[in-house]
Formats: structure tokens, sequence, C-alpha cells
């Protein structure tokens, strides 16, 4: 039987109007495009589907498959240690900056919505928090299970990364939502590969994306910009 309480939670924490500015950045997508690696929709759908199965899928995700266990537990010590590593894997200020901002907003959610039981005082420890960490405990308190909290979390990844190139490139809405559509058929394999790496511990993730970071990195500096990353 569905859990229409759990769809309900997934579709708020999915949602473009939760206010964490999520619409804010790009992830170096619109350093892509300035660079002309990303020109229309075919290498966009192209760019975000690499980066989504080729990092996201390998570092990010299983990190919060092993965050949201954690909370499960109240492994509290484990919390802080992944929230440190994924902080440490951010690789240019702008994706650090990003992921603490979020994190912190979608705190102070959590504290006004009344998301908190005794473990939210272990979540205002962390300074920084990063939204990875964050969003984890969100679907743990509400106890949304995590494979599907996991599918939510990388849903409003790709929704941003294709908002991001819609405002961009730019794309017409039509053609927006048929990368959409196209990518989050991805999702049910993500899932499963993340639950995989999960279990290989801190050793079995990689982030490895030079020009990804290259990217990020030249964002930073970059001449008339919409987005913080």
């Amino acid at each position: 039987m569905t859990d229409l309480e759990e769809i309900a939670a997934l579709m708020q924490l999915a949602s473009p109007a939760l206010p964490i500015g999520g619409y804010s950045y790009s992830q170096a997508l619109e350093a892509a495009i300035d660079s002309a690696l990303v020109s229309d929709a075919v290498s966009a759908q192209q760019w975000i589907g690499d980066l989504f199965l080729g990092v996201f899928t390998r570092s990010e995700a299983p990190l919060w498959l092993m965050s949201h266990n954690a909370w499960s537990k109240h492994d509290f010590a484990l919390c802080a240690e992944l929230n440190d590593y994924f902080l440490a894997s951010r690789e240019t200020s702008e994706l650090r900056a990003e992921t603490e901002q979020m994190g912190w907003s979608l705190l102070q959610l959590a504290q006004s919505l009344g998301w908190g039981d005794e473990t939210i005082m272990q979540l205002t420890l962390l300074k920084p928090l990063s939204l990875m960490t964050a969003h984890s405990y969100a679907c743990y308190h509400l106890g949304i299970q995590p494979h599907n909290g996991l599918a939510a979390y990388s849903f409003t990844w790709l929704e941003n990364q294709v908002a991001a190139t819609v405002k961009t490139i730019p794309l017409g809405q039509v053609a927006g939502q048929k990368i959409l559509s196209a990518l989050r058929t991805h999702l049910p394999l993500m899932v499963t590969e993340a639950q995989a790496q999960a279990q290989l511990g801190l050793a079995g993730l990689s982030n490895f994306s030079p020009q990804f970071a290259i990217l990020s990195a030249r964002h930073e500096t970059q001449y008339s910009r919409l987005f913080r990353s």
C-alpha cells in the first residue's frame, strides 16, 4: 500500500518552492555554457547526465545514504564525520559555499516547521552544515525511506540543473521538460549504484572530475553571470 504521508513529505522536500535557495546555483553549468561546452538541448542533456551518473552517483548519493543510516542509528559521530568529508570534497570555494548556505537554510526551515526531536540538537552542532547532511536528517525525521529520500534529493538536483540550462542557453520550457523527462529515467539506476557504493564506505567513493572542478573555479571569476556557482 502506498504511504501517502511519505509521498506528501517527499513532494514538499523536492518542491522548487522549498525556500533554501537552490535556484541560485548552477554547479559550473553556467561556466560550461560560457565555454561553449554546452550550447543546446542535446549538449545540455549530455553534460547533466554525465555529471549525474559519473560524479553525483559515485560520491554525493552514497554519502547521502550513509548519512541517513547514521541518523537512523543515532550515530552522531558518524554523522559529523560524513558531513566533514562531504564539505572537504567540495573542490572550489563556491561549491562549498553553496552546500553550506543551503544546509543552513534547510536547518532553519526544519526548526521553524518543528522537524525535530532530540536529534536535531546534534544537527545544530554541525558547523558548517552541508545540504547533504541536513536533507538526510529531514528525511530521517519525516520517516522517509532512504531510497525514496535519495530519489527526491537527486530529482531536485536534476531539476535545478535543467532550470539553469533553460535560463542560461536559453531554452524553451518544453525543451527543458524533455531533458528532465529523459534524465529522470536514470534515477532507479542511480539509486541502485549508490546503494552498492554506500556498502563500501568512504573508501569506495570517487568524485574525480577535473573538468568540472576547473569550470567551477573559472566561474568564480567569470565576467557577467546569473548564478552563484
